[in-house]
């Protein structure tokens, strides 16, 4: 019978429009988390969409390849690259004194025989007229230029300057 007395909090315009905006933004909130997951979802779809698409291309490639065909590929290569090698080992084996002989000498042949054939004449004799040219006389003495002179002046005059004492 205590409680006759404590007065009962009165409920404002204020506080249901404060509550109202509070229920309003936690539906806000559940929305956006609604459209995020409904985004992500379709997200997901277009990622599984695309593997299912890429696994129905590899299907159809690996269905074109015939697994005996890629070992029988493979089996020629291996005999081509081992045949490569025989020919690489024959081609390496070192030269007797004799056959290194026989080889540089038929070198020495073939190359003089290219060389005279490729050289062209000289002609020897002093050339004919028309083409001596007429050029000017070298002159004997060196050139010395007036600009060169004022350049020079100028760097002793400099010289000069920076050689005297500043006053005190």
């Amino acid at each position: 019978m205590g409680n006759i007395f404590v007065k009962k909090p009165k409920i404002t315009d204020v506080d249901r429009a404060i509550l109202s905006l509070k229920t309003q933004r936690r539906k806000l909130g559940q929305y956006q988390q609604q459209l995020a997951d409904i985004e992500l979802a379709s997200k997901q779809k277009a990622v599984f969409d695309s593997l299912k698409a890429g696994n129905n291309a590899i299907k159809a490639i690996q269905s074109e390849i015939n697994l005996e065909d890629v070992q029988k590929l493979m089996d020629d290569t291996e005999e081509a690259k081992a045949y490569q090698d025989e020919i690489n080992a024959i081609l390496g084996e070192k030269l007797s004194a004799e056959d290194e002989e026989e080889i540089l000498a038929e070198f020495e042949n073939l190359e003089s025989q290219v060389t005279l054939q490729d050289m062209p004449e000289v002609p020897f004799g002093v050339l004919p007229p028309e083409e001596v040219l007429d050029l000017p006389a070298v002159p004997k003495e060196p050139v010395v230029s007036k600009v060169a002179e004022e350049d020079e002046a100028e760097i002793v005059l400099k010289r000069k300057v920076l050689e005297e004492p500043l006053p005190a």
